[in-house]
């Protein structure tokens, strides 16, 4: 059984949004190829509550791209975005939501992050994503959405800790590069934890 998890595809990380990945709305027609292949597709979705300690707006003085500590971890602050309820949080418009069977979201807890689609980055919490991989039987996971150099990249290796058999499809995601080689670097540390990089195509075969 395989499992497509479609991380945080949302108009917030699209251009035009609060915290715009380069060309991230690229990434949809992609998915929306893909989603028929796959036995389950899931979704993560960010769902910040708006007092949010990520937020730059939330520490007086600091500006999104600061790095501060937050919950004992190093955070970078970002931008306003994916507040709960608002449309920067829905998925994009254009993105297959029918073939979606279920959705996780992470990051509600103000206190701290949550990049991967599994825990907060603390792991203080589950999304509850593990155990329904686990009660549906899946054994593989293909990783696809925004942003590679952060919620794929944790979401990815996390699946690999967890003992998932994990693929990234490369040409389904993008990242926000907040420093050139980022998503270079990214997609070297997931290829070196045992995520193995695929391309649309070859699933579409």
């Amino acid at each position: 059984m395989n499992c497509l998890v479609i991380v945080d595809v949302q108009n917030d990380f699209c251009p035009g949004g609060a915290l715009a990945v380069p060309d991230g709305d690229q990434v949809v027609p992609v998915i929306n190829q893909l989603v028929d292949r796959f036995d389950r597709v899931v979704a993560t979705q960010d769902w910040h509550p708006p007092e949010h300690l990520s937020f730059a707006a939330n520490h007086p003085g600091r500006k999104p791209g600061d790095v501060v500590q937050l919950a004992g971890l190093e955070q970078v602050l970002w931008p306003v975005h994916c507040v709960q309820g608002t449309p920067g949080a829905d998925f994009h418009p254009a993105l297959e939501r029918s073939a979606i069977q279920q959705v996780f979201r992470k990051g509600m807890d103000p206190e701290i992050d949550s990049y991967s689609g599994f825990f907060d980055n603390g792991r203080r919490r589950s999304t509850g994503l593990e155990d329904y991989l686990r009660r549906e039987g899946v054994e593989e996971v293909y990783i696809c959405g925004l942003a590679t150099d952060y919620c794929v990249r944790w979401t990815a290796l996390d699946a690999v800790r967890l003992g998932f058999r994990t693929w990234l499809i490369e040409d389904a995601c993008r990242g926000v590069e907040l420093r050139p080689g980022d998503v270079a670097a990214a997609l070297d540390q997931m290829r070196q934890a045992g995520v193995q990089l695929i391309s649309s195509p070859l699933l579409l075969k």
